[in-house]
């Protein structure tokens, strides 16, 4: 099997920018957001020293550079971080990971039921762009969906749940959107890296998510396949009472707002979140 690491032969940039794009912002001590063109990542710990942080996800297709100068801007310099961390492997999740891990040599942790899509071996879903939504879903057929090759620096997340160069922090399991997509919580605070389990932007509307109005909605539905697993994804995060929450797409949600906007979407994810048709829609669940 080929272990070199090389992106899907359908990546290719896509040129979708929303306000947001470069701005790091401190959500949580020691925990910043990163919004590369409509996608957040995010930075756990002080990329000025060697071996003193994470990253988590790496953005959009052909934004390795953005990424870096971003960093580079806001802490002065960027040195080797201890790993880079999957909430998932959509495209635009591991845009720029094989520059990055690459430069920094680093391990790269995933769930294991994503390994498939981070090993060559498998394409994800055709996005749907028959689903119920706006702009961007009738756009997602252009979206890359072939797999990555991330070769030998792929590493399994533990079965325990720990993260092994994150002490003090737990990767919980919130499939839906894809197999294996996972959430991570930083045990002390609650604070909550949610991945794409759910977003705070109407992700299918194309001028929200350039504009980066605050919404909370379940996973983007042009990419999700399960909705019944995605449902109760949301209802673990939301028993988890975060204080805080980075999702994939959107700005941070803070406080009693994410509190009642998370007891809201859990309670209504049939109303609010399963579109009423498209290609991965079961009728049963409405």
């Amino acid at each position: 099997m080929d272990k070199e690491m090389h992106y899907s032969e359908d990546n290719k940039f896509i040129p979708i920018t929303s306000i947001a794009n470069g701005e790091i912002q401190e959500v949580a001590r020691d925990i910043y957001c990163l919004p590369i063109q409509v996608v957040n990542v995010c930075i756990i710990g002080n990329p000025a020293k060697k071996n003193d942080w994470v990253l988590v996800d790496t953005g959009m297709p052909k934004s390795a550079d953005n990424i870096l100068e971003s960093l580079a801007e806001k802490f002065g310099s960027v040195q080797q971080p201890k790993a880079i961390l999957l909430t998932h492997g959509h495209f635009d999740h591991v845009g720029a990971i094989v520059e990055l891990a690459e430069k920094w040599d680093c391990p790269i942790y995933a769930h294991s039921a994503e390994f498939p899509y981070l090993t060559g071996e498998k394409s994800y879903p055709e996005p749907d762009t028959s689903v119920e939504g706006g702009l961007i879903a009738k756009m997602s057929g252009l979206f890359p969906n072939g797999p990555t090759q991330l070769g030998e620096r792929l590493k399994e997340l533990p079965k325990d749940h720990r993260i092994p160069e994150l002490p003090g922090w737990r990767w919980i399991h919130t499939p839906g959107h894809t197999p294996g997509h996972c959430s991570f919580i930083r045990i002390d605070d609650n604070a909550l890296i949610a991945g794409d389990a759910f977003v705070t932007v109407k992700q299918d509307s194309l001028y929200k998510v350039l504009t980066q109005e605050k919404e909370i909605n379940g996973p983007p539905r042009y990419l999700t396949t399960d909705w019944e697993a995605a449902w109760e994804s949301v209802g673990i995060l939301k028993h988890l009472e975060p204080t805080v929450a980075i999702t994939g797409h959107g700005v941070p949600m803070y406080g009693d707002e994410l509190t009642e906007s998370l007891d809201k979407l859990a309670r209504d994810f049939d109303k609010l979140a399963i579109p009423d048709y498209g290609r991965y829609v079961d009728p049963n669940t409405h």
